[in-house]
């Protein structure tokens, strides 16, 4: 039985146990004359109840450690009253229409209505054809475990129901999802359903899979970031065994071989010349000058009032997912067919087409599960290369980044400086400023259609709007401003986007007008904030931490608090900095306020993950630029924290709500990543301004 629904359209489809994926996705396959009429809605979401009793739903969102997969399993065993371990959550491949956008903190917050309308629909269908076998009144009968259950004690499965279900054109019972006050699965601490498999192996990434013929594929790239191909002499790695191909692609020279040990080795034997990048004469010192000219000028401040003034650094920041770039790619003559991880595979689709000259409606994308992205998948750098390899090799390809190759030329957080200036009168702000600005990724001389496909830029913005026009704090008049200079550097959305950075220098400046007006920085906030729930959170980390407390010399506490996405959140973090050039975060409470939280044990996760992200930025990870080079290579120098950085104590307190959900992925970067510099600031008696502090 397979449902797709939306305001005025509904979909019925059987036979059951069926595969409901097409090549491109864009409807439920129709396998019999079971259909009782088509539709779509945005998300185009397909339920499927097969004949095993199993409830799949295919996902046009990626899952990439999120636990996206196991929120809408909720929603759907509870809107059907069906076990969770009863619910499967394919991922589908990319559509012709309907949205697969990954990101922005929207996933749980766009697909919450639509799929317990879904499950709720198809549950009524369920019901009104046991109601038909049994002659019973549908209002008699109830569900529960996958079943449908009779007064009498009969039962019967949703799988020996789903052929006469779904032939039903009108429901017996309401196709209404229940009420917050009715839910037994939604808003309870739930493990991930995938976690058995990811810890046992049974998880497959890219990487994992093997597709006939398919062969491991490396590339060799430039030393500096554009460097460009004089020549090459590949008669040394072509000889070495396991070698089946070198081919030129827009990023560098391709090896394909029988393993990835004989394509390095193969790699390693090219004799490449290559002519510096566009970058080659610039290094950190200067992009910061630049940087630091390029931000408008504050404009005067009101007359009478006192300045607190600040500026601020900081670094570029590589995304680094834990598992590296892999997608891998079989590109004939006449189609395309293409597997990786990707936020955004309709738009990868359409970009593969281009480059190979394909028509879109040949290419086929299977999206895949990914270790990790924190908006780098949003681009698809390495699957438009694969595909490249593919057709010039003239056979499938499983190509892999290496982590040196996605950290020196992979996609990165933009640098960006700010200044600020918080002017304040009689005891509170009356005007607040803040201009910035950031890299962005110049276009360069013009390239071939393949090129601009293969460095087609991710959603990166040179600056703004700036989060300080929403009026978190009751700070008077507020003005913004944001400029920027364009550098040929390959930029993408890293986590929290504008938001990591912006409201963490934002929250060390209220941070330092609380102390120019000798209050406390909590005191100050709660008198300054204009918003309850934002309150309500920096209330709870306040009480749950302890705000206040005596701490032993070089120590201190620092908070921040973060509003997005329809949600806030709050962060207190103790600190030791007793030396002040290897801080460690000792202490982290959190609390959200994401309207209806679907699993709050997922939530509690993702604060967690947000605070780890907050303690590396802040502390110790960034890139530099080195002659147009990005100096670090892997994790021993691009310092991500590890697990002796984490923070000894970790607590995450969950604001209860009925509210419809709000986002919460990218919600808690900022709060952690102000209260790590805010505590450190206090520790250590210091003004930090560039970030990370190791810089």
């Amino acid at each position: 039985m397979v449902y797709s629904l939306s305001a005025a359209t509904l979909t019925v489809a059987a036979p059951l146990a069926c595969d409901t994926s097409s090549a491109q996705g864009s409807e439920p396959r129709r396998a019999s004359s079971d259909t009782v009429v088509t539709g779509s809605d945005e998300e185009m979401l397909v339920l499927e109840v097969t004949h095993a009793n199993r409830i799949v739903v295919r996902l046009p969102r990626v899952e990439v450690g999120q636990g996206i997969t196991t929120a809408v399993a909720m929603m759907i065993a509870e809107e059907l009253d069906a076990r969770l371990a009863d619910v499967d959550i394919p991922l589908a491949d990319a559509r012709t229409k309907g949205n697969q956008y990954t990101g922005g903190s929207n996933s749980v917050v766009s697909l919450y209505g639509p799929a317990r309308r879904l499950a709720a629909t198809a549950r009524a269908r369920l019901v009104t054809a046991a109601a038909r076998r049994w002659h019973l009144p549908a209002w008699s009968l109830r569900t529960g475990n996958t079943m449908v259950i009779a007064p009498d004690g009969r039962t019967a499965t949703f799988g020996s129901l789903s052929a006469s279900a779904a032939r039903i054109r009108r429901t017996s019972v309401p196709a209404k999802p229940k009420r917050p006050s009715e839910h037994k699965v939604i808003g309870r601490p739930t493990s991930r359903i995938d976690a058995r498999d990811i810890v046992t192996g049974k998880a497959k990434y890219t990487g994992d899979l093997s597709v006939a013929g398919a062969k491991p594929t490396v590339v060799a790239r430039p030393p500096t970031l554009g460097g460009r191909l004089v020549s090459v002499d590949d008669r040394a790695a072509r000889a070495l065994p396991g070698v089946h191909a070198v081919v030129k692609v827009p990023g560098g020279v391709a090896v394909v071989a029988e393993s990835f040990h004989h394509a390095f080795q193969a790699r390693d034997a090219l004799k490449i010349k290559w002519a510096p990048g566009p970058l080659a004469a610039l290094s950190d010192a200067q992009i910061r000058s630049r940087l630091k000219a390029a931000v408008p000028h504050l404009g005067s401040p009101p007359r009478g009032s006192t300045q607190v003034e600040a500026e601020f650094e900081f670094a570029f920041v590589s995304h680094a997912p834990m598992e590296v770039l892999t997608a891998i790619a079989d590109v004939r003559a006449h189609k395309a067919e293409i597997w990786f991880s990707s936020q955004t595979p309709t738009d990868a689709r359409d970009s593969i087409a281009s480059a190979t000259g394909l028509p879109a409606s040949a290419v086929t994308v299977h999206v895949l599960r990914g270790g990790g992205s924190f908006g780098r998948r949003l681009n698809f750098d390495a699957a438009i290369e694969a595909a490249l390899i593919s057709k010039a090799a003239k056979r499938p390809v499983k190509l892999m980044w290496s982590r040196n190759d996605d950290t020196r030329h992979g996609r990165m957080r933009p640098a960006t400086h700010h200044r600020f200036r918080a002017s304040h009168a009689d005891g509170r702000v009356v005007a607040f400023s803040h201009a910035m600005a950031g890299v962005g990724e110049s276009s360069g001389k013009k390239k071939t259609a393949k090129q601009a496909a293969f460095v087609r830029p991710g959603p990166v913005r040179v600056a703004g709007p700036l989060p300080s026009d929403s009026g978190l704090y009751n700070f008077g008049r507020l003005s913004g401003d944001a400029g920027g200079i364009e550098l040929a550097i390959p930029l993408g959305a890293w986590r929290s986007v504008d938001s990591g950075m912006v409201r963490t220098a934002e929250e060390i400046v209220v941070d330092e007008i609380a102390r120019s007006l000798g209050k406390d920085p909590v005191a100050f906030r709660r008198t300054t904030l204009r918003g309850k729930a934002v309150k309500a959170v920096l209330d709870k980390v306040a009480a749950a931490g302890s705000w206040g407390r005596v701490m032993p010399d070089g120590h201190g506490q620092g908070v921040a608090v973060h509003e997005e996405y329809g949600s806030c959140v709050a962060c207190l973090a103790e600190i030791d900095a007793t030396d002040p050039k290897h801080p460690r975060v000792t202490k982290v409470v959190m609390a959200a306020d994401v309207g209806t939280a679907v699993n709050p044990r997922g939530l509690e996760a993702q604060l967690m993950g947000t605070a780890v992200d907050g303690i590396s930025t802040v502390l110790r990870a960034g890139l530099h630029i080195d002659r147009g080079a990005v100096r670090e290579g892997s994790f021993a120098d691009f310092q991500w924290a590890r697990q002796r950085h984490a923070p000894l104590h970790f607590e995450a307190h969950i604001m209860p709500s009925t509210r419809e959900p709000g986002g919460a992925g990218e919600l808690g970067v900022p709060a952690a990543s102000g209260a790590v510099a805010n505590a450190y600031a206090r520790a250590t008696g210091t003004k930090p301004r560039r970030f990370p502090l190791n810089f």
